[in-house]
């Protein structure tokens, strides 16, 4: 029995967990809008902001993020998520005022979930794996899909008995502890995927996966890593990227009750995406173990230029066919995002200043993701069609796709799949 492979895992096992409430506890905020406004009657606009208060909250704290895990460790900036979480929904029922609500659910609950969504797990879970990165990563992902299948209709319904105040203290008891203790594998005397380090009797040495020794060798800090083109087109991959995935995440409900399909249609597609997300992230991060992070993060953005031309197409002919097709290109496609977020900037930018760095890089994601939904939004009340605004998501994932091989990981590190061929030819 390999007890360090295992604990590698353990890892996954209690990101997986973490994921499943932190990200769905942000989520929640859906569920909670409905009886929000039916008690204080205040306009949409001013309880919506709450929610995009948070998420740039959460944009602004990424790269102060990433320096207090390159400093600490994860355990302080996963128990300090779990707080600031934790009190966020715990205070919000006192609330009583508009501002109440974006300091509870906005700044509390959105900030804090960055602790323990993908931003604070993708800052140390890369250096736990390196053959199966992709493998690790996405299991620990899909744990958001898992929790908002399970979490999120418990959490209506507990909404319809007791009322929103009482789901609201009962989902803040709920905030995860991580109990991860160490940063990096050899803090504890192992090397990534569990293997011995040097010290405890290793003798032979292992491949490497490196294909550029001299880029490896630097020790990357944020502004070496801004001085490089690399670190942009990162930047413009992620960024774009998101802003096609959350714009389509926010509207598609309302643009499919719009063209004709029924709220709960709408609904029911909105949930099978998240189900469809979660087979497609784990296969997608395996895969990308085989062949490569560029091809997977490929895929993800053809998965989105599918779901906008799909939904286009709905506009003209709302079948269920083409809705099957719109969710499985989001869901078993697009998703697969989450899988290679991390590994492209680790296997990039890998050492001691990684989690300043992708801290950074994920405030260009971040608000990249802002921006889409609201983006969308302005261009429809300007327009009155979705249509335009379909059709600049659609350039903006092909854009993704061609930022990210401009990045190039594969011409750092070589993924588990080609280190051989990589080696054999050095």
């Amino acid at each position: 029995m390999r007890l360090p492979f295992f604990y590698g895992w353990v890892v996954i096992a209690v990101a997986f967990v973490t994921m499943g409430v932190g990200v769905n506890a942000r989520t929640a905020f859906s569920l909670l809008f409905p009886p929000i406004l039916a008690e204080f009657g205040w306009e949409r606009g001013v309880i919506a902001g709450a929610f995009s208060f948070g998420f740039l909250v959460s944009a602004a704290l990424s790269p102060a993020l990433g320096r207090l895990m390159d400093r600490r460790g994860p355990r302080v900036v996963m128990e300090m998520g779990v707080g600031l979480v934790g009190a966020g929904l715990l205070l919000a029922p006192l609330v009583h005022r508009p501002w109440h609500l974006y300091a509870t659910l906005g700044v509390l609950v959105g900030g804090g979930s960055v602790c323990l969504a993908y931003t604070g797990q993708g800052l140390y879970l890369p250096n736990w794996f390196v053959r199966k990165r992709g493998l690790a990563l996405s299991v620990a992902f899909s744990g958001v899909g898992v929790g908002s299948i399970i979490l999120l209709p418990w959490l209506q319904g507990h909404i319809n008995r007791l009322g929103w105040r009482s789901a609201c203290w009962t989902l803040g008891l709920l905030a995860p502890l991580n109990l991860l203790l160490k940063h990096r594998p050899e803090d504890i005397g192992l090397e990534p995927d569990g293997d011995r380090a040097a010290g405890a009797g290793v003798t032979a040495a292992r491949p490497t996966n490196v294909v550029d020794p001299a880029w490896a060798a630097i020790d990357w800090t944020l502004g070496r890593a801004l001085a490089t083109a690399r670190f942009w087109w990162i930047a413009l991959g992620y960024s774009t990227g998101l802003f096609a995935w959350y714009a389509v995440q926010v509207h598609q409900t309302k643009y499919l009750v719009e063209i004709g399909f029924s709220a709960t249609y709408a609904a029911w597609a909105l949930g099978f995406v998240a189900l469809a997300g979660i087979p497609g992230q784990i296969a997608l991060g395996a895969i990308s173990d085989r062949v490569g992070r560029e091809w997977v993060w490929s895929v993800g953005s053809l998965g989105f230029a599918v779901c906008y031309a799909t939904l286009l197409a709905l506009g003209r002919a709302p079948t269920p066919l083409l809705l099957v097709v719109m969710v499985g290109a989001q869901g078993l496609l697009g998703y697969g995002f989450t899988s290679v977020i991390g590994a492209i900037a680790a296997e990039i930018f890998q050492g001691r200043h990684y989690g300043t760095i992708f801290g950074t890089l994920m405030l260009a994601a971040i608000g990249g993701g802002a921006a889409g939904p609201w983006v969308t939004g302005a261009i429809y009340d300007a327009t009155g069609s979705y249509a335009p605004a379909f059709w600049i998501c659609i350039g903006c994932s092909l854009v993704s796709a061609v930022a990210i091989w401009r990045a190039a990981p594969r011409r750092v590190r070589a993924v588990a799949g080609r280190v051989r061929r990589v080696s054999a030819s050095a």
